[in-house]
């Protein structure tokens, strides 16, 4: 299956007001009983061994300037998809992530209704706070842009 980018299509200000970055991939699926949640879950339940070491290494560099390595946090036990807490969700929408010092972000997974073709689309929203923020996105965006293609697909297999 391919994953193609797209232009996001969401409401990204109703969803992270003020966000300034914006991507969106898509996947066409076979599964017609998929739901949201589901996809989320196929998505972020695992990661490829490459995604894995990637996120330990940023984990390390990252906690001793006081970043969240995860969304989990004690005071407030969440429903979480991997990593991520859950904000919102419908059977064709979830939206997960969280706010941190250096900027804020969400991941939104859509799927189309039963009826034509399946799609599954993953769309990412950032907010930058600080210099830390806008320096951080700059690093992870190759990144990034490799890692999201490779969790969609994990949703077709």
């Amino acid at each position: 299956m391919t994953v193609r980018e797209v232009a996001p299509a969401v409401d990204a200000d109703a969803l992270l007001a003020g966000a300034q970055f914006a991507d969106a991939f898509q996947i066409e699926i076979d599964d017609h009983n998929l739901d949201a949640r589901r996809a989320a879950e196929l998505m972020m339940a695992r990661q490829p061994r490459w995604a894995e070491a990637l996120l330990s290494l940023r984990n390390f560099l990252v906690a001793p300037l006081g970043l969240k390595t995860s969304g989990a946090t004690p005071s407030a036990p969440r429903d979480m998809i991997g990593i991520f807490p859950v904000v919102s969700e419908t059977p064709e929408r979830l939206i997960a992530g969280f706010n941190d010092r250096h900027l804020d972000f969400r991941v939104v997974v859509d799927v189309t209704a039963p009826g034509g073709p399946r799609r599954v689309t993953a769309t990412t929203l950032v907010r930058t706070h600080n210099w830390l923020g806008r320096t951080y996105l700059a690093i992870i965006m190759p990144f990034h842009r490799l890692i999201v293609p490779a969790l969609l697909r994990q949703v077709a297999a």
